[in-house]
């Protein structure tokens, strides 16, 4: 998939700067409605270069790095409400002069999408969720829980965080960590605040973690912009039933599943990119 980011840029949203990489030509100008992606907990705006670069050849797309995340500030505070997120994201919109826009979330991200929306129908001229839905499967949120929570405060090496991740040394999957890994003394850090680590942490060790906001549902149903629902098909993180209970409950959403992972900007950028794509011209946006 060709890559054109155009430029890049930060807000300052409270107590931090946001972080964002600009695709495309201003969407207003050809009549389309620019688009805001917001990342997964695991991944940041770098992830989505390639489905937004493809999103931004009719319309203007703008990925953000969430606070505590990529190249957007730590807030010292440690403040990572969802009422702060979705806060910073009518920051960004505002800061582009974006009155409404189509919103773009994928796994947590589609939490703060959602919520946005819901909270905010005025700026929410669409809502996108990638491989999230209210009811998170158990499989894959024990694994998240392990694989952030166990995280070393530094990792030795870039090839030591790889290993860690499980993930193969390919050129490609290296130039990511070495996008997402700042050098500090000692070693080299992952770009997410330590805080969501510790979250994760203590929820291992206690056995109690914090339950999915049961407004979710309510918001979704209730969304009245056109809103698309996608499923990775072999997703850990969104099962089956819960696509089909999606359609049973909010059957003015479109749900639909795609070959790939719960990383489908990874797997599938080129369909992701499409099936997207293929929802906003059906509303016209």
């Amino acid at each position: 998939m060709a890559t054109s980011e155009a430029s890049s840029g930060t807000v300052r949203s409270g107590d931090v700067e946001i972080f964002y990489r600009r695709f495309g030509k201003p969407g207003y100008t050809r009549g389309r409605t620019p688009a805001l992606i917001v990342h997964g907990l695991s991944y940041f705006s770098y992830d989505w270069i390639g489905p937004a670069s493809a999103l931004a050849s009719d319309r203007e797309v703008v990925a953000i790095d969430m606070r505590g995340f990529g190249q957007s500030g730590w807030s010292p505070s440690r403040d990572y409400k969802l009422k702060t997120l979705s806060g910073d994201v009518l920051t960004v919109l505002d800061a582009l002069g974006w009155r409404k826009a189509v919103l773009i979330g994928h796994s947590f991200g589609g939490r703060v999408a959602l919520a946005t929306a819901g909270w905010h129908a005025d700026r929410a001229a669409a809502v996108v969720l990638v491989d999230f839905a209210p009811d998170i499967a158990a499989a894959g949120r024990r694994a998240t829980a392990e694989r952030i929570g166990r995280q070393p405060d530094l990792f030795a090496s870039i090839d030591d965080a790889l290993a860690y991740h499980e993930e193969d040394a390919t050129p490609a999957m290296r130039a990511r960590y070495e996008a997402f890994l700042k050098p500090v003394a000692g070693g080299f850090q992952l770009r997410r605040d330590l805080y969501f680590r510790d979250n994760f942490k203590k929820a291992l060790d206690t056995g109690q973690s914090a339950p999915v906001p049961a407004f979710f549902w309510p918001m979704l149903t209730d969304l009245k912009v056109p809103a698309l629902a996608i499923r990775g098909s072999a997703s850990d993180m969104f099962d089956a039933a819960t696509l089909a209970k999606v359609k049973e409950v909010a059957p003015r959403v479109e749900a639909i599943e795609l070959a790939g992972s719960h990383d489908l900007a990874g797997d599938n950028p080129d369909g992701l990119a499409k099936a997207i794509g293929s929802f906003l011209a059906g509303a016209d946006l």
